[in-house]
């Protein structure tokens, strides 16, 4: 299936009922008044967030969800029956933008979270609203309001705890396969795990648009942990790993300073490419170049070297810095 992470969705809220005029008919009470009940709500529609939904294909074809009408009031001030509320299920990790006004509605984060996105209608009054002192019988009810409509954006963004950065043929795939068994989520021990995104391959300009562009790099806003891949042995002779490297962080900072920011750290990769003592030198000549200080791993994706100590200190760090339930970023 195609992987779909952007789509348009049409909701509209069902109409409240309309108000009954109708009058008390008994045998033994001459002046009975007025008895009209009111009409019932109109359904709203909601969004749900749920499990199992990796993709917005389902609305990919442009589609209107609409909330039940509220039913007619009817005499013994009976009220009308409410409509029925509509809900919409949603991946988990969906932002809901209203398209007219550019508003953010919404952040469906956790599974079971719901968002009301339309209003349903409120019932039109019974006539015997307006009674009153000088109107004994009032022979007149009022029409059910109409329900909200909106036009809606829904953008996904992946919730992962740790994201791969790398220019395409970094060995983030192989990587993911070393550690998780081509599962997003790796396990490290008894109940432990993590979610891992493999990001497709970014390119020069990615942050304009280039290539897969901004639909990707979106997707890295919600992590807790870039790990950067850099292929100590390109197969170009003419290829520079840390102007490569250099190019993913100003794409980085292009398309959000915040991103930018996150914690990152260093994979230099596929070091079984090369004799020990010559991956060691040329993996201190890139963390030399690039002043880098943070966190460095000599890894494998196609052997698995490494990647066990890469593991466990991932697993460390998320525990010590947990997702604070409701602050999840954009």
């Amino acid at each position: 299936m195609k992987f779909v992470d952007e789509a348009k969705l049409k909701v509209q809220a069902g109409n409240g009922g309309r108000g009954c005029v109708s009058f008390r008919r008994e045998k033994f009470v001459p002046f009975g008044g007025p008895d009209g009940g009111d009409g019932g709500l109109g359904g709203s529609v909601y969004l749900k967030a749920v499990e199992g939904m990796n993709t917005l294909a389902d609305f990919r074809i442009s589609r209107t969800y609409k909330g039940q009408n509220g039913d007619s009031g009817s005499g013994n001030d009976c009220t009308g029956h409410g409509g029925d509320d509509t809900y919409v299920s949603i991946p988990i990790g969906t932002v809901i933008t209203d398209k007219d006004t550019g508003e953010t509605l919404g952040d469906l984060t956790t599974e079971g979270q719901t968002l009301l996105v339309a209003k349903g209608g409120k019932g039109g009054w019974g006539n015997t609203r307006f009674k009153s002192s000088t109107n004994r019988t009032p022979r007149k009810s009022g029409l059910g309001l109409p329900g909200e409509k909106r036009e809606l954006l829904l953008e996904l963004k992946l919730i992962a705890d740790v994201g791969l950065l790398g220019l395409p043929n970094a060995g983030k795939s192989t990587l993911i396969r070393a550690v998780s068994a081509a599962r997003p989520k790796v396990a490290v021990g008894l109940g432990r795990s993590f979610v891992m995104a493999d990001i497709p391959g970014l390119i020069e300009g990615a942050a304009d648009g280039a290539g897969l562009g901004i639909r990707f790099l979106k997707h890295l806003q919600r992590t807790r942990v870039l790990l950067h891949l850099i292929d100590i042995a390109p197969p170009d002779p003419d290829a520079d790993p840390v102007k490569d490297a250099r190019t993913i962080v100003a794409e980085l900072k292009k398309f959000a300073a915040e991103l930018a920011a996150k914690e990152r750290w260093l994979l230099i990769n596929k070091i079984d490419l090369l004799e020990p003592k010559e991956a060691e030198r040329r993996a201190k000549e890139i963390v030399r170049r690039l002043r880098w200080k943070g966190p460095v791993f000599l890894i494998s994706g196609a052997t698995g070297s490494g990647t066990d100590e890469l593991k466990q200190a991932v697993m460390r760090f998320l525990e010590e810095h947990p997702r604070v339930p409701g602050q999840v970023s954009l």
